[in-house]
This record gives C-alpha cells, structure tokens and sequence, in this order.
C-alpha cells in the first residue's frame, strides 16, 4: 500500500521520434494535485483505490476502511490481509482507524525498494500521464482516473511483482 501525488507539474519521458528532429513536449506550471491511494496483492493482481486531495489520517482511515471491505467481498468472510507501508506520519497516528481485518507491517525507514507498489507510481508516470496537460482539479481527477482504470491485473502483477512476497519465493 502506499500513495502518490499527481499534478499538473507533470513528468516528461521520452518519446519516439525521428533521428534528428526535436520533439516538443508539455510541462505546465500550475499547482494543482491530487493523491492516489492503492493497494495491490502482487500475486493476484487484486487492489484498491482512492483519488484524494490530500493525504492524511482521516483520508488514510477511510482508504483502510475500504481496503477492509474489499477482503471481506473477495474472501470468506474472516480473512485477514497484511497491509505492508511505509512509515509516513498518517501510516502511524494514534489517530489511524484500522480495521480488524487488516494487520499493518511498516517498512524500515527510507526503504522505498521493498514496497511493490513504488513501482506502479513510476511505471503510472511514464506511460499513462507523462506529456499531458490538466486543464485544472477535475481534469486532473478524471486524468489519473482514467489512467488507474486501465491497469488490468496482469499488467498489477507485472509491475508490482516482488520475489520476497511471492507464495514460495516464486517469480
């Protein structure tokens, strides 16, 4: 589980061109962001999501509370799902609600390489909302919407595959 901020300070990436020519590309300079919250089963490909404005205890509590609802709609009913994270102060408040079906692993610090979803915020940038322009919030919103909804749970496997949460240290 982890977030990411998307904004209209977008991410420029290459892009084909002929040899010798000079592709332009767009950066804007508005300040404009929204938060995607997710979390991803790198084994099923299964997850959840929350576009939010702004990430903090109450926004996380409520994506945890979520999250919970779905492993209570896909499993039996009593199961349990370890959500891995990092430590970001929302991940730890006292204030944090979270279900009794989750059971929460905090990563070491500064350890962004363990998490598997780290890697979908950069395989999102270069590939579903590098070189855009977002007229503004809601532009933003349907943005990184869109760009969610087209991850299948092959390409979340893909991306998000890590050989140390693997069933069986299996690749």
């Amino acid at each position: 589980m982890d977030e990411a901020r998307f904004g209209q300070q977008g991410t420029l990436t290459w892009v084909w061109a002929r040899k010798g020519s000079r592709p332009t590309a767009v950066k804007q300079t508005k300040y404009e962001w929204v938060y995607l919250y997710a979390a991803v089963e790198p084994s099923t490909g299964e997850s959840t999501a929350l576009l939010a404005p702004h990430v903090n205890t109450g926004t996380m509590s409520v994506f945890l509370t979520m999250l919970s609802d779905d492993v209570k709609r896909r499993g039996s009913g009593d199961d349990v799902a370890v959500v891995i994270m990092d430590q970001a102060g929302w991940h730890t408040s006292k204030r944090l609600e979270v279900p009794e079906n989750l059971r929460i692993v905090l990563l070491p610090p500064y350890s962004p390489e363990l998490n598997p979803v780290e890697n979908l915020w950069q395989w999102m940038r270069s590939h579903r909302t590098s070189n855009q322009i977002f007229t503004d919030y809601d532009d933003l919103i349907d943005g990184v919407g869109g760009a969610w909804r087209t991850l299948t749970r092959k390409r979340l496997r893909s991306v998000c595959r890590c050989s140390y949460l693997m069933p069986g240290n299996q690749s």
